[in-house]
């Protein structure tokens, strides 16, 4: 900013409320000259409009899917072909969100960008995640059914099959996100997920690039990535699991070397850091030629395996933007990750930073 920036600023910083006409006498200059700069801030996003609210500085957003999730488990030993016992519950998910409230809760101030439909599930969503994150950046559209995610689990908590109905995210477009420019480009970091079009991956990546901002890339799973480009450029931290990343390279993953392999070809394609994933074996990290794989944390009374790999990205995520070391970072991804496989929520309700450092110092 300029001198003459600096002074109205800090003039709207002290009254939002003064008139153009008010700000213009106070600072002995035109009420047409005090227009034009107050233009120039608006459209730079250092203020937001009338009443000039200023923008939050330093909060993440999150971009991509918040949706219903309905969890079946199978009482007995799974049957194909016939009915099965099963109890069923009902909870909010879809992974930006699940994203969006891990990290609320462990206190980093979230934003959440998606798009729901006019429904009873999107006011349950609403109501269940607004002490967590912002939700006053959601598209509703009338003609679409929020986003549902179906999982059925048997008997020891393993994922037997999933269904999605996400036909709604097609509709997550550059042209909603550019009502928010101002926002985004005062975020500490986005993370957006692969629920998003290929075409709003695309307009993030390079708004991020453009701003300098943080962005983390999650793939959801592997059908969802043909939405995400070849070139990685400007991703800091691409976070995939082993069948994602056999996806997107076209290649069979296997063995440690293969991994090492897998995680130095997205390097290559530009990512800064790359984040494989790898259940019970662990992950594999690599940034700058630099790849250490790190084991996973031992974890008994496994209840649900939903949720631990968003639990680890949110973990993690919130340790690197915290200032920690990335080794640090990983392992609290990695403790998050396996306290939320012995929960039977997919983000767990007593998730809170001191909580997360106590359960990495056990």
């Amino acid at each position: 900013m300029n001198e003459k920036e600096k002074l109205i600023f800090q003039l709207i910083k002290k009254n939002p409320y003064l008139s153009q006409q008010e700000m213009a006498e106070q600072l002995g200059m035109s009420r047409p000259a005090l227009a034009n700069i107050i233009s120039s801030l608006i459209k730079r996003g250092e203020i937001l409009g009338r009443a000039y609210v200023l923008p939050e500085k330093n909060q993440i957003i999150a971009i991509g899917g918040a949706n219903i999730d309905r969890k079946f488990t199978i009482e007995q030993n799974v049957q194909l072909r016939t009915s099965n016992p099963a109890s069923v519950t009902e909870s909010v998910g879809g992974v930006a969100r699940n994203i969006a409230e891990n990290l609320g809760r462990l206190g980093n101030r979230v934003s959440l960008i998606t798009v729901m439909g006019e429904d009873h599930d999107s006011a349950f969503i609403e109501q269940n995640c607004k002490s967590m994150m912002n939700v006053d950046l959601v598209e509703k559209l009338n003609d679409y059914n929020t986003g549902s995610y179906t999982a059925v689990l048997d008997n020891m908590g393993e994922l037997v099959i999933s269904m999605a109905n996400m036909a709604i995210y097609d509709q997550l477009l550059p042209s909603i996100l550019k009502k928010h420019e101002a926002i985004l480009q005062n975020a500490s970091c986005i993370v957006i997920d692969l629920n998003s079009p290929l075409e709003t991956v695309e307009y993030i990546r390079n708004f991020a690039i453009e701003r300098n901002i943080a962005l983390a890339v999650i793939p959801v799973s592997s059908p969802k990535m043909k939405n995400m480009s070849q070139d990685l450029h400007g991703i800091s931290y691409f976070i995939c699991n082993r069948d994602e990343a056999e996806s997107y390279l076209n290649v069979k993953l296997e063995t440690y070397s293969q991994y090492e392999k897998a995680v130095n070809m997205l390097l290559q394609k530009g990512a800064e850091h790359v984040v494989l994933t790898l259940g019970e074996h662990g992950v594999m990290v690599g940034n700058e030629g630099n790849i250490v794989h790190y084991k996973a944390i031992a974890t008994r009374n496994i209840v649900d395996v939903t949720g631990a790999g968003d639990a680890f990205v949110s973990a993690f995520l919130h340790g690197v933007l915290n200032d920690e070391e990335l080794e640090e970072a990983i392992q609290l991804g990695l403790v998050n990750a396996s306290k939320t496989l012995q929960s039977d929520k997919t983000v767990r309700e007593d998730l809170t930073k001191d909580n997360l450092i106590e359960w990495r110092n056990l």
